[in-house]
């Protein structure tokens, strides 16, 4: 494959059909939160055995996001996609038809199965297709399919289950997936370069255990609570396999999960302010809906309804975010939009019982345009520095740091918002006893104190990425023969 005749005029149908691929796959993701009360109904289970429509799939994305370098340098990206979009077609007819409970959970880890390999496999042939200076746009374009999906979801499946059954959400997914693949067995063909290398199956273990296990441990603290075993063990061990890993892969020649990135400066500081954006992120994911629906009594739909005009700016933004970054590059970029993230987390830890809807709905959009302009420029950025043997190696440790990161912000946030709340509602009863009177339930004010002080804490981790931000700079181009 020659690589620059191949930049000179990319595959833009091939990469076209990997976009729906993907989009499919992040759709996927969020539509059966809102579902999940609907399917404990209808199989009779409980609260911590539904849980795993969606712990399976977390963690079979964790498995095989870190084992993606290996598979992308090894298979062709015609033999991955096709695999991928396969097994996740597959889970989606079964999860669609499912009799049990237990098929349903199987049906979720062969989406997850395939999914987990097409963001990984997407970013990489984004890299090798176009050249550093016009990388920006396309990649513009891939944010609109990470952001836009999963935004849309929620808005989507809360109109469906309240008109028809939580099936109907699979069923609209399975034709995106039959396509998919029909389109790629004629279409697409390999543009990724290929090397003959061994999997090493430690390695696969011990990275399975530690990434597993931290997902695992972290998703399952809103449910059991720090001090539980279950939380304490997984914890552990994924920490404890984690060390052993990253030890292995500095001493292998040929590593599965090749951290020697981090050698270059740029790349080490994009998975920085990515991470730590992660925690200011998912404080707006998942405290707007709890603030909205639980404090203020708003319907799920109209939760969703509050979201969608953030998630359409993002879609409107990312491609033209993408072409600013290619004309300025990421620094200017991220300080706007990291500016703008810190004055809206700050706004929102601010919240009160009478706030209108259109002023959050206004709060939440401003904020997701912050976002636009600071997520894809930043992890560009960094996977610009990388020569192109090791873009499979940096894709797959920036999917792996959103995965974990996520896991493990979301549960610090809401360990903090539960224990102010706690402390709040102490000080609130014990007024209350000694005659003060409260407009609203002292429960819900408790919550509303807890929000807002998790928002401030959120304004603090953005303020920590726009402080980092100043250092960014334009990265040397590495040859591309490198």
């Amino acid at each position: 494959m020659d690589i620059e005749k191949l930049q000179k005029k990319p595959p833009y149908g091939m990469i076209a059909i990997l976009f729906i691929g993907a989009f499919t796959a992040l759709l996927n993701n969020t539509l059966l939160n809102i579902a999940l009360p609907t399917i404990m109904d209808e199989f009779h289970i409980s609260p911590s055995k539904v849980q795993w429509v969606t712990t399976g799939y977390m963690l079979v994305n964790g498995i095989l996001i870190p084992a993606s370098a290996y598979f992308i340098q090894r298979f062709t990206n015609r033999q991955i996609f096709l695999w991928a979009m396969s097994l996740f077609t597959l889970g989606t007819f079964a999860a669609m038809v499912a009799p049990t409970f237990f098929i349903l959970v199987v049906g979720r880890m062969l989406q997850a199965a395939g999914s987990g390999m097409m963001m990984p496999l997407l970013m990489n042939v984004i890299l090798v297709a176009f050249p550093v200076e016009r990388r920006g746009t396309a990649m513009g374009v891939f944010g609109l399919v990470m952001f836009v999906a999963p935004a849309i979801g929620p808005t989507m499946s809360g109109w469906i289950i309240e008109h028809y059954s939580w099936r109907i959400l699979f069923a609209i997914i399975l034709p995106f997936g039959i396509f998919s693949i029909l389109y790629a067995i004629f279409k697409l063909r390999n543009i990724t370069p290929n090397k003959d290398i061994r999997l090493d199956i430690f390695s696969l273990i011990l990275s399975s255990l530690g990434f597993g296990g931290l997902l695992y441990g972290f998703s399952s603290v809103g449910d059991f609570g720090w001090t539980s075993s279950h939380v304490i063990i997984a914890i552990t061990i994924g920490f404890l396999a984690l060390v052993i890993f990253i030890v292995r892969q500095w001493k292998m020649d040929d590593p599965m999960l090749d951290f020697s990135v981090y050698k270059f400066p740029m790349f080490a500081l994009s998975s920085i302010i990515s991470v730590t954006i992660s925690a200011s992120m998912f404080s707006g994911m998942l405290l707007t809906p709890l603030y909205v629906q639980t404090v203020r009594g708003i319907s799920p739909f109209y939760s969703g309804i509050l979201m969608l005009p953030g998630a359409i700016v993002m879609g409107i933004m990312s491609p033209i975010t993408g072409r600013l970054f290619d004309k300025y590059g990421a620094k200017a970029l991220a300080i706007i939009g990291l500016s703008i993230l810190v004055v809206t987390t700050y706004l929102l830890s601010f919240l009160t019982m009478e706030d209108s809807y259109f002023y959050l709905m206004t709060l939440y959009t401003t904020r997701m345009f912050g976002m636009s302009l600071v997520m894809m420029p930043v992890m560009t950025n960094g996977l610009n520095e990388l020569p192109m043997r090791m873009n499979p190696h940096g894709t797959a440790m920036n999917n792996t740091l959103q995965q974990v990161s996520g896991a493990i912000g979301s549960a610090i946030l809401l360990t903090i918002m539960a224990k102010h709340s706690e402390t709040v509602g102490i000080v609130l009863q014990k007024q209350a006893a000694q005659g003060k009177t409260f407009e609203f339930d002292i429960e819900l004010l408790a919550m509303l104190e807890g929000i807002n002080h998790t928002f401030f804490i959120s304004t603090i981790f953005a303020l920590v990425a726009l402080l980092l931000a100043l250092f960014i700079r334009r990265p040397n181009i590495p040859n591309i023969h490198d």
